[in-house]
């Protein structure tokens, strides 16, 4: 199965609890793999001096030389090692897959609370990674870590995102099979993410391409049409030809295909829909309840977009101006303005276009509908962009006061929303009014938001008001002086009373277009009978219908699917009735494998079922879900979707399958600096350019940058303003960072700790290489506090240098403060001010003459979901037998938040002369050690006798000086 192909081969589990295995066994068992600095103690325990120092120089070779076979021979040896990371990070990364220390078992103590966490998982291109990538799975490992750490049940899986357009693309370009390249992409990812230390259960991995997985996909499909959820329909779509298949709107930009850049144009073909409106209102209303940013809600809202009108239908005149049998309904959202529409427009698509068009305006109506084709719907509705239509030459009539107005085609108006018809207002709609002015349209001033004269308008007024010129003796409708909600409810019971339209809900949100003319997606589980042309759903005892293979998935020109290709695979026999049949050849679209995936990580293996019931009542829904911003309408409008038609149907036990979703920030890359140029190529500052519109401009590098106040400038001349600008990671601009060359040359902890103190989670960040220095310094002194310096020849001794004695109460303060800070950051996602509060401790940690254990191994563990295999080699050190992922994360103790020191005002003789600052409760003869060790109240005390004190606990310390000879410090 291909399943198993995409999993790299793991040990067998130990026969011990998976981190229950004690280190000094595990060294013992896999010590040619584990290097000195972990396990010194433990091997000369077990081997002897001798014997160990000959194994250990052996064991760091072999980590050195693993990890540039890893990285490949051709990168540079690390070249700043503030600590050893370079043979930690492999090491861990070992143990924790050979010690399954982050499996979450099948059957978990359901007594114990769970967490959920879910990063949106990817798609494994050729590219790999880039360090924008990690910044949301760090993210997720630190809460995962973390929860575990509280005593959380946590679910942490990762899968594969493998069907879709890209792959099938790289495929027909290079002829190689996309189950090849996709295979191949997937153990680079796969490599990346492990060497980045996350805590993932890679035995729950799923792919979307393996049959195991898409069974279930094709499963919910066939529950979908035993409901009447997907259906057959011939819709106007986005045929790329040189794809050779249906792009979504957001697939086509300016009328070409995103990928290749290829013409795209409109078409009307046979597809599967699946009726997601039905699901309107649930979508509407349950976002309320959801812990989702606001912006993202509102996305969906508008998306949805409910709006609650009337249809009105408009009769169409004959050439001879008398009413035919065609009728054109439209649809409004403010019936109140019907006195004001004059004039109707069609989407050019419109059913009914090709009947009512003049023979004079025909040829100029086909051209227009050609010209339309090629645009996605998103560029006709553009609101910035000029409106442009053609005359049908044909008229109807306003059923309100009986005028006859003229039928246009506009391109603005969309098929596919409503009825594919608007009643054009002009005075109270900004396109309208502007289509009227361009083409000599008249404009009917029907509404006024005060008392103003309908006349004295000379711009759209879209709001609300008083009616005015809407009566009409003719129809028997009158609306003057009401206002506008009064008379579109008055219009309304009009219309259904003299059957010319009735009330409607309506909304944007259109039946999702799901099939593909593609090769790489899943089969659609249906089937046609040769005879009859019925349509037969396959069996579910017979799913998964897995794809075939083809070694020619070329486009076929003519429309038809790749599929069709597949000869011996489209013929078929009914399996209930016998019959020849032929297999439906598109496949469903990428988001058919996403819509649900999280599912099947709670229960992976299931063969009997999508999940199983209990587990699924247990983990659902998902506690924290962190993805791109990008994603906040389809992708998880779609997934909510399914999953509400998957709560009808008993197979899930929530409405909602995300409780929280996080949108991380972009990661740009690194700020690239342009200079401008004039036309005889000489320098020129950026505000002259702008000035003078010129456009050359020419990279500068950063070494001859400097900054200006507010602005970089070149370094050799200063009166040369720079343009710095960063851009989002790309191939084209050169900006990509590989987070490999990272890790190797500054460590995984590095990388991760640096991407969560960049900036707010949520916000974008610019990335900047030199940056992450400070980081790496911050691991390294946190190394070098607890091991201790570096001998001569740099490895660093045994152990630690920790002691066990009591802490003092500022150090116990200075931890507790960082407990306290630490806590409540990660569970805010405010990574960056957790770091923050490390590295205070740290600093503070650095004037400490001693370092007691119980401080330092509280420290460590606060570092560990951030850091964590620099956390678990100093765990090791600190003489502990077992992986600190499941240690009880340190809480903080109340008693040390509390700022318990107090400014004590000094007198001496009455007089003030200075302040001393004292602990809370503090004793008198403590008080006035303090005083007199004091510089500035010293003086005052120096050779003088004292006659006597006067101290009031928290308040003052008063000393009266005596000229007698009193022995200072006594009463």
């Amino acid at each position: 199965m291909l399943h198993t192909q995409l999993h790299i081969q793991l040990l067998q589990p130990p026969p011990l609890h998976r981190h229950a295995l004690s280190f000094s066994a595990y060294s013992r068992r896999k010590f040619t793999t584990t290097s000195s600095a972990t396990t010194v103690a433990v091997g000369k325990s077990y081997f002897g001096n001798g014997v160990w120092n000959g194994v250990s120089r052996s064991i760091r070779n072999s980590a050195t030389k693993e990890l540039s076979e890893v990285e490949g021979q051709d990168r540079k040896e690390p070249i700043r090692r503030a600590y050893p990371f370079h043979e930690i990070e492999p090491r861990w990364q070992r143990f924790w897959e050979e010690n399954r220390t982050f499996r979450t078992p099948d059957d978990v103590d359901t007594s114990k609370p769970k967490f959920y966490v879910l990063d949106m998982f990817p798609y494994p291109s050729g590219a790999g990674l880039h360090v924008g990538h990690p910044l949301g799975y760090t993210a997720t490992d630190i809460l995962a870590r973390f929860k575990r750490m509280q005593g959380y049940n946590v679910l942490h899986p990762m899968g594969w995102d493998a069907f879709g357009l890209p792959a099938e693309q790289y495929a027909i370009e290079t002829g190689t099979h996309p189950k090849i390249t996709t295979t191949r992409n997937i153990a680079r990812f796969r490599s990346q993410l492990k060497s980045l230390g996350f805590s993932y259960d890679w035995e729950r991995e799923i792919s979307t391409i393996e049959p195991e997985y898409y069974k279930w996909t094709q499963w919910i499909f066939l529950q979908l049409l035993k409901r009447g959820l997907a259906y057959q329909a011939e819709v106007p779509v986005n045929w790329c030809p040189a794809l050779g298949t249906v792009l979504a709107n957001e697939e086509v930009v300016d009328g070409v295909s995103e990928r290749g850049g290829h013409p795209v144009i409109r078409k009307p073909m046979r597809q599967w829909i699946l009726k997601i409106t039905a699901y309107a209102d649930r979508l509407l209303e349950d976002l309320d309840d959801l812990n989702w940013p606001e912006s993202v809600k509102e996305m969906q809202r508008n998306w949805i977009g409910r709006s609650e009108g009337a249809e009105v239908e408009f009769c169409v005149l004959n050439s001879d101006g008398q009413e035919s049998d065609n009728k054109i309904t439209v649809y409004t959202t403010r019936p109140d303005t019907i006195f004001g529409a004059t004039y109707l427009v069609l989407a050019p698509e419109h059913f009914l276009l090709s009947s009512l068009v003049s023979t004079v305006q025909s040829k100029y109506v086909e051209e227009y509908k050609e010209i339309a084709s090629r645009k996605s719907d998103l560029e006709r509705t553009e609101l910035q962009k000029e409106k442009t239509g053609v005359f049908s030459g044909a008229y109807a009539r306003n059923p309100a006061n009986g005028e006859a107005i003229p039928i246009w085609v506009a391109d603005y108006v969309l098929g596919s929303y409503g009825t594919g018809a608007i009643m054009a207002v002009p005075a109270h709609d900004t396109r309208d009014h502007e289509f009227a002015l361009k083409y000599d349209i008249p404009i009917c001033w029907v509404v006024t938001p005060n008392d103003i004269n309908g006349d004295d308008f000379e711009k759209p007024y879209p709001g609300e008001g008083l009616i005015i010129n809407s009566s009409s003796s003719t129809t028997g409708l009158d609306i003057n002086g009401l206002s506008s909600k009064v008379a579109a409810s008055k219009v309304i019971e009009w219309a259904e009373k003299t059957v010319h339209g009735k009330k409607k809900v309506n909304y944007k949100l259109r039946d999702w277009l799901f099939a593909r003319q593609r090769y790489w997606g899943e089969p659609i589980p249906v089937s046609f009978l040769d005879d009859s042309g019925e349509r037969v759903p396959l069996p579910e005892t017979e799913l998964p219908l897995t794809l075939p293979e083809l070694d020619d998935f070329t486009p076929t020109g003519t429309g038809e699917p790749p599929l069709s290709k597949a000869v011996s695979w489209v013929k078929t026999t009914d399996p209930l009735s016998g019959k020849p049949a032929r297999r439906e050849t598109s496949t469903m679209p990428q988001w058919a494998g996403s819509c649900w995936y999280y599912l099947r990580f709670m229960d992976p293996k299931n063969s009997d079922s999508l999940v199983d019931k209990k587990k699924e009542m247990y983990w659902s829904p998902v506690d924290v879900y962190v993805g791109g911003a990008e994603h906040a309408v389809l992708h998880l409008l779609y997934s909510r979707f399914w999953h509400k038609v998957l709560y009808d149907i008993g197979v899930v036990s929530t409405k909602e399958p995300f409780k929280c979703v996080i949108n991380q920030g972009i990661i740009l890359g690194e700020v690239q600096y342009m200079a401008c140029k004039d036309q005889d190529g000489n320098y020129i500052s950026a505000e002259t350019a702008a000035t003078l519109g010129e456009q050359a401009q020419e990279r500068i590098p950063e070494e001859k940058v400097t900054k200006s106040g507010e602005y970089f400038v070149l370094k050799e001349n200063p009166d040369i303003r720079l343009i710095a600008r960063a851009h989002k990671m790309s191939k084209s601009r050169g900006n990509v960072i590989n987070p490999d060359d990272v890790v190797l040359e500054y460590g995984a902890d590095s990388l991760r700790l640096y991407e969560m103190f960049m900036g707010p989670f949520r916000d974008s960040k610019v990335w900047n290489t030199s940056g992450i220095e400070g980081v790496h310094r911050f691991l390294g002194r946190t190394w070098r506090l607890i091991v201790g310096a570096p001998l001569p020849n740099g490895a660093y001794s045994d152990g630690t240098v920790v002691v066990d004695g009591e802490p003092t109460v500022d150090q116990l303060r200075s931890l507790h403060r960082c407990i306290d800070k630490v806590t409540e950051e990660i569970d805010g996602t405010r990574f960056n001010t957790g770091i923050s509060a490390m590295m205070e401790f740290i600093n503070a940690a650095y004037k400490w003459d001693k370092h007691p254990r119980s401080i330092i191994e509280a420290f460590v563990l606060l570092l560990s979901p951030y850091a964590p295999h620099m956390a678990e080699e100093l765990w090791f050190r600190l003489g502990h037998k077992s992986s600190l992922a499941y240690e009880t994360f340190p809480k903080a103790n109340p008693t040390y938040l509390k700022d318990s020191t107090i400014v004590l005002p000094v007198q001496i003789n009455g007089k003030m002369r200075g302040t001393i600052e004292v602990e809370e409760g503090c004793a008198e003869e403590d008080a006035f050690n303090l005083a007199s060790s004091d510089e500035r109240l010293s003086k005052f005390l120096d050779g003088k006798s004292i006659k006597k004190r006067i101290y009031v606990p928290g308040k003052i310390l008063n000393v009266i000086l005596d000229s007698k000879n009193v022995k200072v410090g006594t009463r």
